[in-house]
């Protein structure tokens, strides 16, 4: 009987240890690529936020924490975001693609996304086991930030938003 217990809570330890393991990079990873791909295709959000020349849509709980000519620190919570625009590159260069490309070594994730004269990308970093570094670009905007591998879906969504936003 005692034998049959032990065996019974070995199998619910590993259910529970199953369970709360979260989504594996690869998978969240795919996700992620097609959410960017149909964002960027969507019709931009209507800007509610100002910087100097720059006019941006930011979702509820981002504010802006500081600003420099071309660079935008956003926050929400506790998280960071770096807004960067070169209002010398159009919404097609592939400038500032490339320079966020070329200062990695290597990559697990880079794509780029084409549109009616637009030049979308996303890419990421692993740093860690559960941490990233995202970054989502169109023309000469690119907004990156460090993300948990179970949120790259849902904040890389809302990152291609901001960017696409964006107005000069």
């Amino acid at each position: 009987m005692k034998r049959v217990n032990a065996i019974f809570i070995l199998l619910i330890t590993a259910i529970f240890l199953a369970a709360c393991s979260g989504p594996s990079f690869s998978e969240e990873s795919k996700t992620t690529i097609k959410t960017v791909s149909t964002t960027f295709q969507e019709k931009a959000k209507q800007p509610n936020k100002k910087s100097g020349d720059i006019h941006f849509y930011i979702p509820f709980g981002y504010e802006i924490d500081e600003t420099a000519p071309n660079n935008i620190i956003l926050k929400n919570g506790s998280k960071t975001y770096i807004l960067f625009v070169n209002p010398q590159e159009k919404a097609a260069s592939e400038v500032v693609y490339k320079s966020t490309v070329e200062q990695y070594e290597k990559l697990e994730v880079n794509e780029k996304f084409t549109g009616s004269q637009e030049l979308g990308f996303l890419t990421i970093k692993q740093l860690e086991d559960n941490l990233n570094e995202v970054t989502v670009g169109i023309g000469g905007v690119k907004l990156t930030s460090q993300v948990k591998t179970s949120n790259l879906d849902s904040e890389a969504k809302v990152m291609m938003q901001i960017v696409k936003s964006v107005q000069q």
